[in-house]
């Protein structure tokens, strides 16, 4: 495994701290985060041992510990018992549905399987003014926008338009991911090389904006509806997706879970 290159010893760490005052555990998550985002470490690929980091940065274990324990309540790490630590991917059970919010009023989300995707359509297209604003592009910049319905127990319950920087994503097409089994997010980081790592999201009631989007999820104009407006960052807070979906609450309803 890659050592650690540039990082300050013991002492000269402590020596960083007191100006910032920062913690020493945060100064190793720093240093480990910055190894993910440069992606020396992979989605998927082991990270070195506690015991190899310690002596790598030249730390106690238990300042190593307390960084990856941050970083994993972050899902950017994995713990396997008996194995080691892991790079998150969003193939991983317990990544797999993080920014998926919608619950089932009845039942569990296991219980459902995974929704059944419909691609409306996928094509290039110019940033508005607007979209270009949250994803840090020039307005009229080549974005990719995908059009879909989501369904659960063979019910439509989502509606979603979706938009990726086009020079991340330029070669992204319909079949791809109508005929990819797993989570999108899964898709753009195993085929592209882009992991989003958070996101933030605006909420609010509505009824169908229109007719074409009532018809799609199969409701009544006056339908109520949770309008739900996502941008998504890779590492170093980069915007790379906006999304905007409509879903019904009739059967399903928006869970979130704070700490």
């Amino acid at each position: 495994m890659n050592e650690i290159q540039g990082i300050p010893k013991a002492a000269e760490a402590a020596n960083l701290a007191a100006p910032s005052f920062s913690p020493l555990y945060r100064q190793i998550k720093g240093l480990l985060l910055q190894k993910l985002q440069a992606g020396q470490w992979q989605p998927g690929e082991a990270i070195p041992s506690e015991m190899e980091l310690s002596q790598q940065l030249r730390v106690s274990q238990g300042t190593v510990r307390k960084a990856i324990d941050e970083l994993a309540a972050e899902n950017l790490l994995v713990r396997r018992q008996g194995k080691g630590t892991f790079v998150a991917t969003h193939t991983e059970r317990q990544v797999q549905y993080r920014f998926l919010r919608l619950r089932p009023d009845q039942g569990s989300l296991d219980g459902e399987g995974p929704a059944q995707r419909h691609i409306l359509f996928c094509r290039r297209e110019r940033a508005t003014a607007e979209l270009a604003a949250q994803m840090g592009l020039r307005s009229g910049d080549a974005v990719m926008h995908i059009r879909r319905t989501l369904a659960m127990r063979a019910v439509v319950s989502v509606l979603e338009d979706i938009w990726l920087p086009g020079h991340a994503f330029k070669n992204i097409h319909a079949e791809q991911i109508m005929h990819y089994q797993g989570p999108t997010y899964a898709l753009l980081e195993q085929e592209f090389g882009v992991r989003m790592v958070r996101a933030v999201e605006k909420i609010k009631a509505i009824v169908a904006p229109d007719a074409e989007s009532a018809q799609l999820l199969e409701v009544e104009s006056s339908t109520p509806l949770l309008a739900v407006e996502r941008v998504a960052y890779t590492y170093n807070d980069v915007p790379m997706e906006v999304r905007r979906g409509l879903y019904r609450t009739d059967t399903h309803h928006y869970l979130n879970e704070l700490q």
